[in-house]
């Protein structure tokens, strides 16, 4: 069976953190990134691509020193896209509080060599937490068809 997500772990390190001693969220962004892809390339079997990445929440900030724990899984499958969540947990070391710090949805096409994007296995979900989590991917799908219309308008094609 192919695994539908994966899980990154490991330490804050001084060149993670701005002047403040909280990690850049650009450094959060890559991280969601790496993780994205990584889920995406398991379960296609396929180089991938970013397509999207939207709705990034930064919740809590993450300080130097803590366990970071991000977590990508595949939340639903399009004929060709992976819609993936990723959530980015702290633990504080010291005190073994874990803060869910940031959210977000990042979807991935699969390509071949010549860059063409090419299907993807079906996820189904099994849970109900799988079935809340594909409606709302499905939801988010959705609401990017009208901000892509609104971005037209406003920019062009």
């Amino acid at each position: 069976m192919i695994n539908n997500a994966i899980t990154f772990r490991f330490l804050t390190e001084p060149t993670d953190v701005n002047f403040g001693g909280k990690v850049h969220g650009g450094t959060v962004m890559k991280w969601i990134d790496q993780a994205g892809y990584t889920c995406a390339v398991n379960w296609s079997n396929h180089y991938c691509v970013t397509v999207y990445v939207g709705g990034i929440r930064f919740l809590k900030p993450i300080f130097i020193g803590d366990v970071v724990e991000v977590n990508a899984r595949i939340v639903y499958t399009g004929r060709t896209s992976m819609h993936i969540a990723v959530d980015i947990k702290a633990n504080n070391p010291k005190t073994r509080l874990q803060t869910k710090t940031t959210h977000c949805i990042i979807v991935f096409a699969a390509v071949n060599d010549e860059g063409k994007t090419v299907p993807v296995p079906e996820w189904l979900p099994q849970t109900p937490e799988e079935h809340s989590l594909r409606d709302y991917a499905i939801r988010l799908a959705e609401m990017r068809k009208d901000i892509n219309e609104e971005m037209k308008l406003f920019f062009g094609e």
